[in-house]
């Protein structure tokens, strides 16, 4: 251990000093690849923030939808590829019964006699189609 006695008559002198050289920051490749990605990253952070914050909220309701379908009902021996040929002939059938089979959430592509399918609402107009109303109304009158 040391130990430093000061004498009260002696004068303190201050020393100087010289400051150390600024250090300069090298960054190396790695370096520059690791501020780039965490620069990247609050960016996006910050985007994500500000998407969810001015993003539009939605609004439920009790109300049923304005949403109205027309259909087909299969009758004994019908395919959907002979309903999408009737529906529209001038058109690919294949595409047809891929959106029939979407709209009404099947499994497969094969139909029950009697079942109801939902069709494309531009096909209202052809023959054979009925609005879900008219369904709903022949479903009653048959199940008296």
């Amino acid at each position: 251990m040391s130990a430093l006695v000061l004498d009260s008559q002696s004068e303190f002198t201050p020393v100087a000093y010289e400051a150390a050289p600024a250090m300069r920051v090298r960054l190396t490749k790695r370096g520059r690849m690791v501020f780039g990605a965490l620069a990247t990253a609050l960016v996006a952070g910050l985007l994500a923030c500000v998407a969810a914050i001015a993003a539009p909220q939605a609004l439920a309701s009790n109300s049923a939808g304005g949403q109205e379908f027309h259909y087909v009902v299969a009758q004994p021996g019908a395919s959907l590829w002979s309903l999408a040929s009737t529906l529209d002939p001038s058109a690919d059938p294949r595409d047809l019964v891929a959106e029939i089979v979407q709209l009404n959430q099947l499994d497969g592509s094969g139909v029950q006699a009697g079942q109801p399918i939902a069709v494309p609402l531009r096909y209202s107009d052809a023959a054979g189609v009925v609005s879900g109303e008219e369904l709903s109304g022949e479903l009653e009158a048959a199940a008296f």
